[in-house]
């Protein structure tokens, strides 16, 4: 609560907004799965096909969104991004209520909601550079790491026992009813938001479309950083609907077990986030990315070990106790630096490119692994996942001299030209 209030109030009811969406969204946890498992009796391979085609169909949709999204008010489209997840999001309980759910309908919605995810995901991050000072940017970011991981915690467990009373679609509704708060709650903010840049008149579409993707390949600390994130995303979340088919299908776990074996290991990245920025201060932003990043790797190895009851219950909380407290530290350091790296007039394109290549990487491991699952078994597709996990270290920008300032660094060089004219 003081570092919010030390931020100002309108960071107050921005942190408010993504508190209240993503604990709907942890509550909701894999409730897709769950509702193709439990209501439709999908196989383990259409369970994951619902990951691929939100995932694949909304990058391809979302690729022209960057400029879209660059040069417009980013409130104005936070807002509707929040409200159309909280439309497509409320058909799917009343299809289920009328018995008229499809498998079709949750791919369909599954992609409207992603599409959505990429637009709020590049406006929220120029939006919080406009809104934050860049030395609180660490602050920040660390703040909503602790409420992620809060979430995280909580959500699981009181999404499966609301599951187990009322079915698989209440945690729909809350989720969608979580985008309709954080809505109410960006409304509230006052502060007069920067205009967009403006669009250069010798640009081409295309040329603004490529732009983030042009930012990205030109630095070698984004292009690690890019390549560490959509490797070590994609493979976790390739993991995750062959360890709900897992362990709700063939180890017999109710939802509620499920719930609590990924919530309690969360309190680990409650405290991750508290303490990255700490750390940052104290060792320096190279030290905790690279550390911090290559500590998270090893954790979903473990899940390939799960066996029925308690001591398999025991088992993925453990593995995933490493992965969590070492991403909790590693998020908002590799946040702040995405953010500072990223560009005044190209923030919004670098991050809807990263997002729609984090997106693409999901889908393709998704789609990898569930082939590979459906030609041998789960446990060998996550032990897979799980060893080439570890190689992923790697990836980390380990030989690339990083400054440790916490204020963003001097624009690229055409934006220092054109400050340069603007002064005379």
């Amino acid at each position: 609560m003081r570092l919010r209030v030390m931020l100002g109030r309108d960071f107050a009811w921005l942190w408010r907004a993504f508190a209240v969406s993503s604990l709907g969204t942890w509550l909701a946890l894999d409730a897709f799965p769950l509702i193709a498992v439990l209501a439709l009796h999908v196989s383990a391979a259409e369970v994951s096909l619902i990951a691929v085609a939100g995932g694949a169909a909304a990058a391809l949709v979302a690729v022209p969104l960057g400029p879209w999204v660059e040069f417009r008010a980013k409130r104005r489209l936070m807002v509707r991004a929040d409200l159309v997840r909280f439309g497509v999001l409320m058909t799917v309980p009343a299809a289920y209520l009328a018995g008229a759910l499809t498998y079709v309908q949750l791919l369909v919605v599954a992609m409207v909601v992603a599409v959505s995810d990429i637009v709020f995901a590049g406006a929220s991050g120029a939006h919080l550079k406009a809104l934050v000072p860049g030395e609180r940017l660490g602050d920040a970011n660390g703040s909503f790491e602790s409420v992620s991981w809060l979430s995280t915690a909580v959500g699981p467990p009181a999404g499966g026992a609301l599951i187990g009373v009322f079915g698989p679609a209440v945690t729909v509704v809350l989720n969608a009813l979580s985008f309709l708060g954080s809505a109410l709650a960006i409304g509230r903010i006052k502060a007069p938001e920067p205009a967009p840049p403006e669009r250069r008149a010798e640009a081409t579409r295309w040329a603004e479309i490529a732009e983030g993707w042009r930012v990205i390949a030109a630095s070698r600390e984004l292009r690690r950083l890019f390549a560490t994130s959509v490797s070590v995303g994609g493979l976790i979340m390739a993991v995750a609907p062959l360890m709900t088919y897992r362990m709700i299908h063939d180890l017999g776990f109710s939802p509620l077990e499920y719930g609590l074996s990924i919530g309690v290991p969360c309190l680990g990245g409650v405290l991750g986030g508290r303490i990255s920025r700490p750390l940052v201060a104290r060792f320096g932003l190279r030290r905790v990315l690279l550390v911090s990043g290559a500590a998270r790797l090893p954790g979903v190895l473990g899940l390939a070990f799960v066996r029925p009851g308690l001591p398999g219950l025991l088992i993925v909380m453990v593995s995933q106790l490493a992965l969590i407290a070492g991403s909790a530290v590693f998020t908002p350091a590799f946040a702040t630096r995405r953010l500072q790296l990223a560009g005044e007039r190209t923030t919004a394109r670098v991050l809807t490119a990263w997002k729609i290549g984090s997106q693409i990487g999901i889908a393709s491991c998704t789609l990898v692994w569930a082939a590979l699952a459906a030609a041998t078994d789960a446990r060998t597709a996550v032990l897979t996942a799980g060893v080439l996990l570890l190689a992923t270290v790697v990836l980390l920008p380990w030989r690339i001299p990083m400054d440790d300032r916490t204020e963003p660094p001097a624009a690229p060089a055409p934006e220092r030209r054109e400050a340069e004219v603007a002064s005379g």
